[in-house]
This record gives structure tokens, sequence and C-alpha cells, in this order.
């Protein structure tokens, strides 16, 4: 699998393939608005519908998925869930029962929906366009096991040129802060739940307090390094609703073995 960047999915253009494509039509046509494009997951065949020029899911969501400790017939819940990636790469890697995705800008949502659909996940994972901070009134108190964000990484808007643009609502907390984040996650878990993020290490601090603060016990933590000479650039937590006070630190997770090679590890949980 390729960094976010991944080139575009085509039909070969043979009159063979157009003669098979009237009998057999590919699930994703009309699906598809202008600009979008189709990214493989490297997982049960499944697709995600991406926006180059709105914003597309990066390594931090992948590992995310790889992260995330989800048993059999779990609930799980992701916050900010973008174009859905999180959910759909949970479904494919877990036995939970159910899914849902909270999104706040409508475009998004739309086109996490319509990736559900495309995959014939429509059963497992419902997207709901809504704000963070309304979560607790959108979804019952306790309703789950799991809940998962990536959240956006930089406080507040500052030097942004348009601070309702898709990418910087993604990057920025404009619509919401992590206390708000966790605050909605404590609400949500059940007793004993799993509350799993990836953020960035300069915030570590601020994020422990907060989540200690709202009863949501850091259990288990990894730093992710891009090289293993290099400074981490992501830390991947679990925190658990009224857990104990016990942080395991995990060994480190570095990406990349030399400059465009990933680790064994890293492709692992691509899904190669």
């Amino acid at each position: 699998m390729k960094n976010p960047d991944w080139n575009k999915e085509g039909w070969n253009e043979t009159s063979w393939n157009k003669e098979m494509a009237v009998e057999k039509k590919d699930p994703s046509q009309g699906l598809l608005k202008p600009s979008e494009r189709l990214d493989e997951l490297q997982r049960n065949g499944y697709r995600i519908i991406q926006d180059p020029g709105r914003f597309c899911f990066g390594m931090d969501a992948v590992l995310l998925s790889g992260f995330a400790r989800v048993r059999e017939g779990e609930r799980v819940l992701d916050l900010g869930t973008g174009t859905g990636i999180i959910p759909i790469l949970l479904e494919a890697k877990t036995r939970a029962c159910h899914l849902t995705g909270l999104e706040i800008q409508p475009d998004s949502a739309d086109m996490a929906q319509r990736s559900v659909m495309l995959n014939g996940l429509s059963d497992k994972i419902d997207i709901v366009q809504g704000d963070i901070r309304e979560a607790a009134g959108i979804f019952p108190a306790a309703s789950f096991d799991v809940v998962t964000c990536n959240p956006p990484y930089i406080t507040g808007g500052h030097g942004l040129t348009n601070p309702e643009a898709p990418m910087a609502i993604a990057r920025h907390e404009v619509k919401c802060t992590f206390a708000d984040v966790a605050a909605a996650a404590a609400k949500l878990l059940v007793p004993g739940g799993g509350f799993f993020l990836v953020h960035r290490p300069f915030r570590l601090a601020e994020i422990i307090v907060t989540l200690s603060s709202l009863h949501l016990e850091p259990k288990r933590m990894r730093l992710v390094y891009p090289f293993a000479d290099r400074e981490p650039n992501m830390v991947l937590l679990e925190a658990r609703r009224g857990g104990k006070s016990r942080l395991n630190v995990e060994k480190p997770l570095v990406v990349f073995r030399e400059p465009g090679v990933y680790t064994d590890e890293i492709t692992d949980i691509y899904g190669y």
C-alpha cells in the first residue's frame, strides 16, 4: 500500500473489459463525484472514496486502526470520522458487532456514507453527521464499548486564512478541542470501555492530564518514530473509563527502515 497520495484506480480500456463492464457493472458507478477518486485499502477488497482537494487520510489513521483493541461483539464509535477510514478498517480487522462514525462536515460525512455503501457495509457501519461537542445528545450515555479518534492536532485557528476549509477543520482545533473529544468519549463509553487515539507527542502532558480529569485512565502508550534515529512524531494512546492507575509504555514503532521502505511491522499493519 502506498502513502496517502495513492494513484487513482481506473478501468483497463480494452474492448474485453468494456464488454465485461456492461454485464458486470462496477459498484462505484454513480457513487463518485467530480474530483473524487477511489483508493484501495488492501483489506477484504475494500475501497474508499476520497477527494484530494479536501483531505485524504494518512498514516496516523492506519496506525490507530492497528493499535485499537476491539473484542468480538463490541460496539465502536469513531469521533470525527472524516471519510470513514477508521470504521471501515476496523470492520475489516476486527469482529465488532457494529461501528458508527460521527462527522461534522456534511461533504465528508456524505463521502463516508458512499464508501460504506460501496463496500456493502451498510448493515455494519452507520455514518452520522453531527458535532462532537453534541455527541452526548446524539447517542445514549454509555452506549459504546470502544471509542476511537484521530483528532485535530493543532490548537486553535491561528494563522489560518480560511478556518472553515476542510483541511483546516481536520488539522486545527477550530470545531472542537481535545477536551471536547475526551469529554464525549467519557460520556459515551461503558464503564471499563476503551478510548483509543493518535496525537502528537508535544501535547502529551496536556492529553494525559485531560484524560485523567475525566476518569479516562491512560493504560497503554506507544510512540511512533519516522526513522529509528529521529524524534517521535506521533503517539498512540489507550485509556479506560474508570480504569486503575497504571500505564504500560510499549516498545517504539518505527515507520521506515530507510527512505521509502517500510519496516516489517508497518507493512503488516497496512495489510500487504
